[in-house]
Formats: structure tokens, sequence, C-alpha cells
């Protein structure tokens, strides 16, 4: 297999993701909010107690879900337009990592459910709708399994992720704000506040937030890359 020159043009924003000044940024930060996670001092809470650590890992996972989502459904839109076969590969590998993000961010949230509810998966709004917005973006996979034709493959599927994530926004994000929930900042049940995170947490909590969504990218980064090598060294 001949291995394509990186510096072709036509690698794009995979080039520019080679650099290496965002990667070490996200170590960083993320070395910064293990530490600070399990070893800093955090707000005696009633019912949430030591589990509010929990909040660096599982929401911030959540926004980084969120933003691989919107860069999926961004190449999917710019593939519909333009027919380029590499948006296609940004989008299903952003789409990949981000499906990685949500299973991570819910098997921390059933983690944090345990210890605070006392149930693993409590019968609440919030998690049916996110059980429900994994499964439909799930189908993402099955439909692209299912063609052999790549234009076709990437036409359908681009289709259906605009679908997903329109769909996904309102059944996550809205709906379980119009009814009872336990999680915060549902259903009239307030979000985290100054009360909750004081600002020593918000020091972590934010470039959490930062760091996970960066190696959401450095993931999808390496996983294009691999992908790119693959149909170019088979022409």
């Amino acid at each position: 297999m001949n291995i394509p020159n990186l510096k072709n043009p036509h690698w794009g924003a995979v080039v520019y993701m080679k650099k290496t000044w965002w990667k070490i940024l996200c170590v960083v930060i993320l070395l910064y909010t293990i530490i600070q996670g399990l070893g800093g001092i955090v707000p005696r809470q009633p019912i949430l107690n030591e589990t509010i650590r929990n909040v660096y890992f599982h929401v911030p996972l959540w926004f980084g879900m969120m933003t691989l989502m919107t860069a999926s459904v961004w190449f999917a839109i710019k593939y519909l337009r333009n027919g380029n076969i590499q948006d296609d590969e940004y989008s299903v590998e952003f789409a990949n990592v981000a499906i990685f993000f949500g299973i991570l961010g819910f098997m921390t949230g059933s983690l944090w459910g345990q210890y605070t509810w006392g149930d693993w998966l409590p019968k609440d709004p919030k998690i049916i709708a996110v059980e429900v917005g994994l499964l439909i973006y799930s189908s993402y996979f099955i439909l692209r399994s299912s063609f052999e034709d790549e234009q076709r493959k990437a036409r359908l599927s681009a289709i259906y992720n605009i679908f997903a994530f329109a769909t996904f926004i309102p059944l996550v994000w809205i709906l379980p704000r119009l009814t009872d929930s336990l999680h915060p900042g549902n259903g009239g049940n307030p979000a985290f506040g100054k009360y909750d995170m004081d600002n020593s947490m918000r020091m972590v909590f934010y470039p959490a937030i930062i760091g996970w969504t960066l190696l959401g990218v450095w993931i999808t980064s390496l996983r294009i890359r691999l992908r790119v090598i693959e149909r170019l060294g088979s022409n």
C-alpha cells in the first residue's frame, strides 16, 4: 500500500489536526481535571456528597458529544452540497466518536444515579430520552453498513444524520425540561448553581469541558487519518 503524502492539499483539515499545540493543551487540561477531580476540595452537599466530583466527567462528556455531533452534521450538510467524499469521512468519524462519548456519558451518569438516587437506570424522562436518542444515532451506522455503493451510502447517511441530530436536540435537551425529572436543570429541578458548584469547582469544570472536547477531536482526527490513508492507498 502506498502511503499518501500528508502535505497534499487534499488532506485539508487533517493536516491542521496534526499540529501538536492543541494536543498538548488537551493532555495538560485532562491531567489537571483528573487530579483536581479526584483530589480537589468540593462542597459537601446533601445526597451528592463526594459524588459531585462526577460533574467533571459526566457533564463535560455530554458537552463534548454535542460538539462532535454538531461537527458531524455540519460535514454531512457540506457533503450534500458539494459531493466531496472527504466530507462524508469527516462526518462519519465525528459521529463515531460522538456516540462513544455519549456511551461514556451514559455510563458515568448511571454510576452517579446509583449512588445518589439508588438506581442504575431510574425511569426518568431525561434518561429515557437519552436511551432513545442513542438508539436513533446507532441506526445511522446500521444504515451505512447496508449499502455497498460509497456515494449512495454517503448521501443517504448524510440525510439521516441531519434527521437524527434534529431529533436528538429536542428529545434530550427540550422535552425533559417540560416534565418532572430528577436531573438538575429539568422539570423545575434547578441546575447546578452557586450553592452546589463554588468558584473552585468552576475553575475545574469549565476547563474540563474544553479538555474532553479536545480529546474527542483528537480521537476523531486519528480515525479520519486512518480512513483517508485506506482510501487513498487503495486507489
